[in-house]
């Protein structure tokens, strides 16, 4: 596999407000996370919220340092470069897309100001090529040229994602990470966006993190899934598995909540609200949720077992067998005390 980026064994610990005079408490942000994304590949990132994902991205593209661990873009540690090096290999080789194009972008800047920055920042080309450069990215987004001198405040929504996207792709990055792209957009445009996304992730070959609380969306955006709970990675599923074939309890119980129209079920009960990351609980961390769990859940962590099918992971003392369904589910978690 031809890997854009590895994260292995990763940590991120923060200090908290909380805790006493002399020792603050600590917020487990990400802990253990490993991922590959290979080049071409769109891995999707779901979880409620709180769970770690934006941490993660932040990771991917450099912004975060981790507490321990290593994050490696192309076969080389980010960390170990020197700072010059790494804002150059990160600038040039990733690419994010923000939730809010309204914040993400400098306001007071004209559409082709802001496409050219980071073609000035990394000193790409002469000033005719850079200009010929930001009319393609405009074309390449579906921007009319008329645009190229309007600012953030007079575009709609949706032109000033294609802006923020086109920002993103100016550098021909090898990975793009879009972190819920589409939650600050109106629900006419959504779709736009993102079969853009899709659209450009195929002609151009780019590697594609996207994060999202909307499940389905992502499950239909991505080759493979990633669910994350409390900071760790719990289920790696391929995206045509993830709905009727996922191991792990909370994968399942997450696709329940918005089951198809033509087959409605009650979602999967979770009881309980998600515990503090400054506090996790022993063991595994979905365990005070989960209807399966018992004490072997509290004594330890479960490694990561492989599923039937090849590139599908999980980590769970009591997964849900395959065949199960999510009715048979449903119904098993309510019987439960």
């Amino acid at each position: 596999m031809n890997a854009v980026v590895e994260v292995r064994d990763v940590h991120v610990v923060h200090k908290a407000r909380s805790g006493g005079l002399f020792r603050r408490d600590r917020v487990y942000a990400l802990t253990g996370a490993d991922l590959t994304v290979a080049a071409g590949e769109t891995v999707g990132v779901v979880g409620e919220s709180g769970c770690g994902k934006s941490t993660l991205a932040r990771v991917l593209v450099g912004v975060q340092r981790p507490t321990s661990g290593t994050v490696a873009f192309r076969g080389r540690d980010l960390w170990t470069m020197p700072p010059a090096e790494r804002r150059t290999t990160v600038g040039a080789g990733v690419g994010m897309v923000f939730q809010d194009p309204s914040t993400a972008l400098n306001r007071r800047l004209p559409v082709r100001r802001i496409l050219r920055d980071p073609l000035d920042v990394h000193q790409r080309g002469t000033r005719p090529e850079r200009e010929e450069r930001v009319r393609e990215l405009m074309a390449l987004v579906g921007l009319p040229r008329a645009l190229a001198d309007a600012l953030p405040g007079q575009l709609s929504g949706g032109q000033r994602q294609r802006v923020a996207i086109a920002r993103a792709l100016a550098l021909d990055p090898a990975l793009v990470v879009a972190d819920e792209p589409t939650s600050a957009l109106d629900v006419s445009v959504r779709a736009q966006i993102l079969n853009l996304l899709l659209d450009l992730k195929e002609r151009l070959g780019l590697a594609l993190v996207f994060v999202s609380h909307d499940i389905q969306t992502v499950r239909r955006m991505s080759d493979r899934v990633i669910t994350m709970y409390l900071g760790r990675i719990v289920e790696e599923t391929p995206a045509d598995r993830v709905t009727g074939a996922a191991r792990h309890p909370y994968t399942r119980a997450l696709f329940s909540a918005t089951p198809g129209l033509l087959d409605p079920i009650d979602p999967i009960p979770l009881t309980g609200p998600v515990p503090s990351a400054t506090r996790p609980p022993s063991g595994c961390p979905f365990r005070t949720r989960c209807w399966k769990a018992d004490g072997l859940c509290a004594e330890a962590m479960p490694e990561f077992s492989a599923a039937s099918r090849p590139g599908h992971r999980y980590r769970c003392h009591h997964p849900v067998q395959e065949e199960e369904t999510t009715r048979d589910l449903a119904d098993l978690a309510r019987q439960e005390p």
